[in-house]
């Protein structure tokens, strides 16, 4: 059969595909600001102006388009990935490792919501991984396609001393721990996620790379590795994806894991004090699905790490169009709506 009798279809899935990511990236860029020229108050809290903000004659598209636009993000993502054929077999892992745990059983928090909107969620096969991978790229608006977003963490987050052993937790397909293995060459690193799917494709990708990263599907809160053994715990959007119970757990796997002067580096979202876009941020929470999320950012994490054993708890701004981590709580002014990303920064106690 000839090979043309599959380019209508993939012609067709990156039509839709484009045509998502336009979708959203006027939904960021010329919708977000147009309904905040509609309100005209600039002062109060979250809470204090929701009422104001639902009322406006933009918000309701605001907030139909924003649930809409990923659930199409899915669908065309999923069609181009069925018609390239991208869910291919993963076998082949060398020099990279994989360490599956077949007796492990994935908690209810985990499965019972389609994160992102995900139908099925990331954990279901192989097929939703490499849909995974390839929706990561479009969620930040078609500007990760090369995941330079995580190679500027690892460049500008990072401490600047050798590194003798990396932990990534909440790995995903490897997109944050390739560029450990990058930056840390001589370093032993470790992802640990809960999904197999995602973990038999970050190794995939990690063998063609010639990384030798070991992939270990494990709880982030109870990863089986050995008393401080580690120099440096990462993760990158994890904080986020954790019901508030899990924290206590995890920062204290944190503070096991962790050899003395040890550091944690975990990249996710933080409240930034402009009201308007506080909001949208929250509400973000329902409308992607995502219900841990809203919890995290009304919480005091610094005071639930310390209260695991961990020490000079700070968050830290990072702008990702280039400049990354920034000093204190304070992040450029920018029109667009766009992620209110931020380092928690940590050491052993």
């Amino acid at each position: 059969m000839s090979a043309d009798v599959f380019a209508a279809p993939r012609l067709a899935a990156r039509g839709a595909t484009d045509f998502v990511l336009t979708l959203r990236r006027r939904w960021a860029d010329t919708l977000y600001p147009a309904l905040r020229a509609q309100w005209q108050a600039h002062e109060g809290t979250p809470d204090t102006i929701a009422e104001e903000v639902h009322s406006l004659p933009l918000y309701p598209w605001f907030a139909w388009l924003e649930r809409g636009s990923q659930k199409l993000l899915w669908r065309a993502v999923a069609d181009q990935v069925r018609a390239e054929g991208e869910a291919a077999s993963t076998t082949s892992t060398a020099p990279a490792r994989l360490e599956l745990d077949p007796d492990l059983v994935l908690p209810s928090w985990y499965t019972e919501w389609d994160i992102h909107l995900q139908p099925g969620g990331v954990w279901r096969d192989r097929s939703a991984a490499a849909v995974y991978e390839r929706g990561a790229q479009l969620v930040m608006l078609g500007d990760n396609d090369d995941y330079k977003f995580h190679r500027l963490f690892t460049q500008t987050a990072l401490p600047a001393h050798e590194i003798g052993s990396v932990v990534d937790l909440g790995c995903g397909f490897g997109k944050s721990t390739w560029p450990l293995q990058q930056r840390f060459a001589n370093a032993q690193v470790t992802g640990i996620d809960l999904a197999a799917p995602c973990l038999e494709l970050a190794a995939h990708r990690a063998g063609k790379l010639g990384l030798p990263i070991t992939f270990r599907q494990a709880d982030v809160c109870a990863t089986g590795l050995p008393d401080g053994s580690v120099d440096l715990i990462t993760s990158t959007m994890l904080l986020h994806e954790l019901p508030l119970s899990t924290l206590p757990a995890l920062f204290a796997e944190c503070a096991r894991l962790l050899r003395p002067r040890g550091t944690v580096r975990f990249l996710d979202f933080h409240l930034t004090g402009d009201s308007f876009r506080d909001l949208a941020m929250l509400e973000h929470s329902a409308r992607n699905n995502e219900p841990y999320l809203a919890p995290l950012l009304h919480s005091d994490i610094t005071m639930i790490a310390r209260k695991a054993g961990l020490a000079n708890v700070r968050w830290t701004a990072f702008d990702e169009r280039g400049d990354g981590r920034l000093q204190g709580l304070e992040w450029p002014a920018r029109s667009e709506w766009h992620f209110p990303w931020a380092v928690l920064e940590a050491e052993r106690a």
